[in-house]
């Protein structure tokens, strides 16, 4: 019990650092910092791109409409936003809402990194181009990477799947893969434990330059 309130502990400390920090240009054009959110012991963490204007202004996740899908498609597999944590890549919005830049990335992804290993989540479920491209290290479009789970950092398990964004966009053919995807991660965690399979030497490569 000590080590998870260590952990919680450590947690809250990392937010307050990034709550202030100001390592990229992000923090010149900012409302304020978008840490994360939900349960520090959370069993599926989900990593966002970066926020948006409502993010931005709210310092939380996913609460527009994209953030209403995400609520309804947890709700689908008999969860809800309290028992998950959601990030992002960025905890910084980009101005207007452009793609994130590689040095921006280079200069958040501590936080990150720290987040997924504080929380040491079951499942990691990677919400579109640029979270899952940054977690498993490849250029591999979310097209052909959604829906298949991967062995992963600290033992978990890694499912990419579309932005909730861009299915509001591609309609019900996306939202109906998201479904199935999110239908993966409720049997990933409803499956018993396992011992991993060794993770690929390229893919542990990738994570140790990552995360190391």
């Amino acid at each position: 019990m000590g080590v998870v309130s260590d952990s919680v502990q450590i947690l809250e400390e990392l937010k307050t650092r990034a709550l202030v920090c100001t390592q990229c240009a992000l923090a010149e054009t900012r409302t304020q910092v978008v840490f994360g959110v939900g349960d520090p012991r959370a069993r599926l963490m989900f990593v966002g791109e970066a926020p948006g204007q409502n993010e931005d202004l709210q310092g939380e996740p996913f609460v527009g409409a994209a953030g209403k899908l995400l609520d309804t498609l947890l709700g689908e597999i008999g969860m809800q936003r309290s028992e998950v944590y959601i990030a992002n890549v960025l905890k910084c919005r980009p101005p207007g809402n452009r793609d994130p830049r590689p040095d921006e990335i280079e200069s958040c992804k501590g936080y990150l990194r720290e987040q997924i290993r504080l929380i040491s989540p079951e499942v990691v479920m990677t919400l579109g181009n640029f979270a899952t491209k940054l977690l498993l290290n490849t250029e591999t479009g979310i097209t052909r990477l959604r829906g298949r789970p991967h062995n992963w950092w600290l033992g978990a398990m890694l499912v990419p799947t579309f932005h909730p964004a861009a299915a509001l966009r591609g309609g019900d053919r996306v939202t109906g893969q998201m479904r199935e995807d999110f239908a993966l991660v409720r049997s990933l965690l409803e499956a018993p434990p396992q011992v991993a399979e060794p993770t690929e030497p390229d893919l542990e490569a990738a994570q140790m330059e990552l995360f190391g």
